[in-house]
Order: structure tokens, then sequence, then C-alpha cells
């Protein structure tokens, strides 16, 4: 199993291991250290961190409920975790898209901070927290999570597995439980929507500069600037899950979207906006009080905004607003990570 997507572009968080650990398995450093690889893996398969770490959860549960004898059997640990994990998120993929039908509104992929808002300013600068192993490359930009969402269960992990992290179609097909010829022409298909969707790159700077642009803009309720920098046919989604107020249905159009960006700059003048790294695209995250209530990510082409996200649902915000202490307390609440039956085949029953 191949890994180079994922390798280099972050520092590798590892689960230090008592000796004793080590006598009753000599192999823990090898297992816990494709943790990052699932993590990046599950997050890009469900567009959702505290699912991904359910997902690593469950994985490992499934390891250790084996006998020792079993796992020593296993040629390939990490070729294992990785069936497993994707057999998960394929299962989880199919029960999302019936929950999805009865969310509140508009559903967005989870955002996710930059390295570096986690770091910053901490002690010793380090953090053992899932979201510092997702590789922020172009495969985790909101504009491409967005498109997956777009896409069959069997399309997107078929394409995740193949196109992103390069395993052959001979193991996707083991994953997916259909032929690799099948897994070739799912891949296929996955590929023409996202070269539909593909814009002309801008480049990071240029970016950079259209989203600082905005937000001053948006502060000012300049009118003028706003529009100049929207592309006429502009999109915003907002996603407040139905636990805090966010329009419904997604805004289109130029002016329709400056007229609400001003009624909304109206109606919250004690808003901070800052300018932040969001999924490794330049975005903007809304502060009230100190607290993080919305994040911004934008789809530029050219010099104008083609797509604006706005995830308000704070259940979504955690890795922007929480410790990694309470991200545990959460995750392990009632309710969450309660790890689904399974058959020997490790898929969901």
């Amino acid at each position: 199993m191949r890994t180079d997507m994922t390798e280099g572009a972050a520092d590798t968080v590892t689960t230090p291991s008592e000796p004793e650990d080590d006598r009753l398995d000599p192999n823990l450093s090898a297992i816990m250290s494709e943790r990052r690889q699932l993590i990046n893996l599950s997050y890009r398969l469900l567009g959702s961190l505290a699912d991904a770490e359910d997902v690593v959860q469950e994985t490992y549960a499934r390891w250790y409920a084996m006998s020792p004898q079993q796992r020593e059997a296993i040629e390939s640990p990490g070729g294992w975790l990785t069936r497993v994990a994707g057999r998960v998120c394929l299962d989880l993929l199919g029960s999302a898209r019936a929950r999805r039908e009865s969310y509140v509104g508009e559903w967005i992929p989870e955002p996710l901070p930059d390295r570096g808002e986690w770091t910053g300013g901490r002690p010793g600068g380090t953090t053992a927290d899932p979201a510092d192993r997702v590789t922020l490359d172009e495969s985790i930009n909101m504009a491409f999570l967005v498109v997956l969402e777009s896409m069959t269960p069997a399309e997107r992990v078929a394409f995740i597995l193949h196109d992103v992290f390069r395993y052959p179609f001979a193991e996707v097909a083991e994953i997916v439980g259909r032929t690799p010829a099948a897994c070739r022409r799912l891949a296929s298909s996955a590929r023409r929507r996202v070269r539909a969707s593909h814009a002309p790159a801008t480049p990071a700077a240029r970016r950079a500069d259209i989203v600082r642009a905005f937000k001053q803009a948006w502060e000012a309720k300049d009118i003028d600037a706003l529009v100049g920098l929207l592309d006429p046919d502009v999109t915003v989604i907002a996603d407040g899950g139905g636990l805090v107020s966010a329009v419904l249905h997604p805004l289109e159009g130029g002016e329709q979207v400056v007229r609400y960006a001003v009624d909304l700059a109206g109606r919250a003048p004690d808003l901070t906006f800052l300018e932040r790294t969001v999924n490794g695209q330049p975005g903007l995250v809304a502060q009230q009080d100190g607290v993080v209530v919305m994040v911004m990510a934008f789809d530029i082409a050219g010099d104008r905004i083609k797509h604006i996200w706005a995830v308000r649902n704070p259940d979504k915000l955690r890795p922007w607003t929480a410790g990694p202490q309470h991200r545990r307390q959460v995750r392990d609440a009632p309710g969450r990570g309660r790890r689904p039956e399974h058959d020997e085949g490790g898929r969901v029953v």
C-alpha cells in the first residue's frame, strides 16, 4: 500500500508506548504509525474529522479484537487497517445519505484549520489533535470536498483510494467489493465530475488578496467593492445544521449575495473577521465575543469569487473553538463514537 500522497506535508504524530505495551504487542509502534494515514483517508472519504476519528477508533478496536495469533498471521497490518477503514467509511457514506435527507438546511464538509492554528502560541508548539495529521493538499480544499459529495459512495471510495492515495485497482476492489474493472470505471466517472467542476487555478497570493479585499469591503459595507469581487453567478451556501440561524437554501447571484452580506454586517456589528487558512486555502473566520461562530471557505476563479461556503454549525466548528481535551470529551460523550456491529469481513451490519 502506497502512502506517498500523505508523506512530508506535516509531522507525523505518533502515540508513545510503554515498554510493557511493546512486550505485549511488539508491532504496536508500526500499527499506531498508520493512524495518520487512516485519518487522512477517512476525512477525505467522509468530509468530517469527527467521523474520521470514530472510523479510526473502530478500525483499531477491530484489530485488537483479534487474537495475537490472528494478528501475527496478517502479512501487511497497514493494508489490513486500510481495508477495514475503507469498508467502514463505505458503509457510513451509504447511511450518511439517508441522514442528510433529514438534515436541516445545506450540509457542508467540516472545515479544517491550518496546522499553525493549533500549534501557535502553545507551550512547546505541539498538539496531539488529529487535525494536525490531515495533510492539506489540493485534495482537501472545500471545492474538491464538495464535488466528492456529488459522487456515489463507491465512486468516492474508488477515486480517493486510486487517484489520491495511489492504491492499485486490485486493492481498491477488495475494499469496494467489486471487480478491478468496475472500480476503474467508478474512478473514471468520478474523475469526469472533478474535471467538469475544475476552474483554472488562481495563484495562492492572489487568492489571499481577493479574500482580504472581500473582508475589508464587507466590514466597510462597500457595495461597489463587493460587487466587483464577486462573480455575477456567485453562490453562497450556509450550514447551520438547524442549531443556529442560517439561510436554508443557496443564495445565487451577486446582487442577492451582496444584499445579504450587507444586511448581516448591519445585524451583527460586533462580528470580528480574521484571515485564516481553511482547508489549505485562504479563508475567513468570524468571531463574536472572542468565540468562533462562522468559518468561510472560498472558490476563486481568476479575480472573482465563484463560491462561498459558510459553516455555522457549532458541531463542525469544534476544531476552531476547543482544544484536544475538550474534543476528546465530546467524541466520547453518550451517542458519539458508538461502534456499529460488524461481520467477519469488516462490514457494518
